[in-house]
């Protein structure tokens, strides 16, 4: 059965075991695999709206795709595939849920998370940002002295960060990063963690778009590896802002849920908000503005709009 919010998809049960559900994704077992599967749930605050976001799950999943197919140092990652096809094929009971899971689903190996958020900031945004103002440095990282909201950092930053099962997730130093996992995996996962980020800041920058920061999550595989999991450089894992208009000092054009934040903000100036759950319902301007905000990063990104061949 499939849920919907006129064309947003923010539920879905499958006829094979279920394994887990985040915020966005299901996950399902597919024979010794997982299938992974992007709703168009949005959440905020670390609470998710009832009504969803019309492709939010198909860009999150078409982007992760572009991806793994295009950053040498994305390799090895747990995709084994997202053709809807191949897919099916693995399990043919799910062929009447074809068109729920056609650009959202993804067959992947199953890893071992290690419980870690890999985050790679390249300019001064979010907590990073708050952090320098009242100590001029993010996770201990000292940084120079003067820089504005929206600067670009002398250098990308690895600042890791707890993965919270509730609530936000906490920035961590690096030498706490070693405490927790050992010296020799905490190299490795800030390595390549920075090694993906300037990979896609590259492409990035190519399509008019900065890459303010990200977070990428580890596991390991069967056989293993160090395998990338979960998504890739999407706008629920990434600020994306745009090139053209970025301008330091404040907040900039970004491409993800900013017309949500918006509307809550102008929900709270009004009165109608008091900041604390449960979440105003969504109107549909901010939907359809958000939804829109996806899409254009997924066509500025792979070079052609969400659906096309």
């Amino acid at each position: 059965m499939t849920t919907r919010d006129a064309e947003a998809i923010i539920a879905l049960e499958l006829p094979i075991p279920h394994v887990q559900r985040g915020k966005v994704r299901e996950m399902f077992a597919l024979g010794p695999d997982l299938l992974l599967v992007a709703t168009d749930r949005l959440s905020a605050f670390d609470i998710v709206f009832e009504r969803g976001i019309p492709d939010k799950g198909r860009v999150l999943t078409g982007l992760s795709d572009f991806w793994f197919d295009h950053l040498p140092a994305a390799n090895p990652h747990h995709r084994i595939t997202s053709d809807i096809d191949a897919i099916l094929a693995a399990e043919p009971a799910l062929e009447s849920h074809r068109d729920a899971l056609d650009g959202r689903s993804m067959r992947c190996v199953r890893a071992r998370p290690i419980p870690v958020e890999c985050v790679v900031r390249g300019y001064l945004e979010g907590s990073g940002w708050r952090e320098y103002q009242e100590c001029g440095a993010v996770t201990g990282i000292p940084l120079p002295a003067g820089l504005r909201r929206g600067d670009e950092l002398p250098e990308p930053i690895f600042t890791p960060a707890t993965k919270a099962v509730e609530g936000h997730d906490v920035n961590i130093s690096y030498a706490e990063l070693e405490e927790r996992v050992g010296g020799e995996l905490a190299a490795r996962l800030r390595d390549r963690s920075i090694a993906i980020y300037e990979q896609g800041r590259e492409h990035a920058r190519g399509r008019g778009l900065l890459l303010a920061d990200t977070k990428f999550e580890f596991g390991w595989g069967p056989g293993g590896d160090l395998l990338l999991i979960d998504e890739v450089l999407t706008p629920d894992s990434s600020r994306f802002w745009d090139a053209n208009q970025w301008k330091p000092g404040g907040a900039q054009l970004s491409f993800d849920k900013q017309p949500v934040r918006d509307f809550l903000e102008a929900e709270r100036a009004a009165g109608r908000w008091d900041g604390e759950p449960p979440l105003p319902d969504l109107s549909d301007g901010a939907i359809e503005a958000t939804s829109e905000r996806y899409r254009e990063a997924y066509r500025r990104i792979v070079g052609r709009p969400l659906g096309s061949a």
